[in-house]
């Protein structure tokens, strides 16, 4: 929604906020001013407006991003179709959570992949034999609205980095989870017998932010690997990190977890210059 222009600066019984400037490259409400120890009344209703127009969806929004299940098929059929994937058809998977409401109420059965899957995976890899160096793995999440909207986009902007790239990275066939949690990766490529897993998953939505997809990279990927041993891009949409440029960081983060033999908190993010891996030994200065 298009916010109202702000009204000249020298409003009377308004206080400027020296940061008022920024409000010229973010949408946020920053900067307003005060008028005694309240927001300016302007800046008020103009934010009491905005929610009141968002109510109605955001209302709508738990339903459609959270309890909407994810046209698994669809994804499938759109993922075969894609003239990169030469590794093999995707794998249809499913956690411990039978249900969404066990998958809301019990986080840990989205983290682990149930028998029939996990047997699944087990008579994959003992029929193949094959090493793989990227186990790509694509879970639901809280938001079914992101995962269909922006898995196959970001795939595009990544795959062919990994596969064209001067090493080549050999790719598992990819893994689809159905009532997956982040960790669930980890379980996947421990079975696959994968150097590295990269799991896309949905993020929970927000009032502005209801098709918002998070990708966790996890080097040497096995069960009860902790959050710190992992790199994480989030916010992936067109409104946030766009498919084009999350492709570039994924691409980078996952050539420098190669080189470095590590992922998580020791391995930085700097894309735009290399990523740089943290001393061993660390100070607080």
């Amino acid at each position: 929604m298009k916010r109202p222009k702000d009204k000249a600066s020298s409003s009377p019984g308004v206080t400027d906020n020296a940061w008022a400037r920024l409000r010229g490259f973010t949408a946020a409400r920053i900067g307003l001013g005060r008028a005694g120890n309240s927001l300016p009344t302007q800046h008020m209703l103009a934010f009491q407006l905005a929610h009141a127009q968002a109510q109605p969806f955001f209302l709508y929004l738990p339903f459609t991003a959270v309890h909407t299940p994810l046209d698994f098929a669809a994804l499938i059929d759109a993922l075969e179709q894609r003239p990169w994937n030469t590794f093999g058809e995707p794998l249809r998977l499913h956690s411990r959570a039978v249900d969404r409401t066990a998958y809301l109420q019990r986080p840990d059965l989205g983290r682990r992949l149930d028998e029939a899957s996990a047997e699944c995976l087990k008579e994959y890899t003992t029929k193949t034999r094959d090493a793989y160096d990227l186990a790509i793995v694509i879970a639901d999440g809280l938001s079914a609205v992101a995962m269909a909207q922006h898995t196959v986009g970001f795939l595009d902007a990544l795959i062919p980095r990994l596969t064209d790239a001067n090493e080549p990275w050999r790719l598992a066939p990819i893994a689809l989870v159905e009532q997956g949690r982040v960790a669930v990766g980890d379980h996947v490529g421990e079975l696959l017998a994968a150097r590295c897993a990269l799991v896309l998953v949905g993020e929970r939505p927000g009032l502005s932010s209801p098709d918002s997809m998070g990708l966790y990279l996890t080097w040497q990927p096995r069960l009860r690997r902790k959050d710190a041993e992992r790199n994480c891009i989030s916010n992936i949409r067109p409104a946030g990190l766009p498919l084009e440029e999350a492709g570039r960081r994924a691409a980078y983060l996952l050539n420098e977890a190669r080189r470095r033999a590590l992922s998580g908190v020791l391995l930085k993010d700097r894309s735009d210059e290399g990523a740089l891996v943290a001393p061993a030994e660390q100070t607080s200065f």
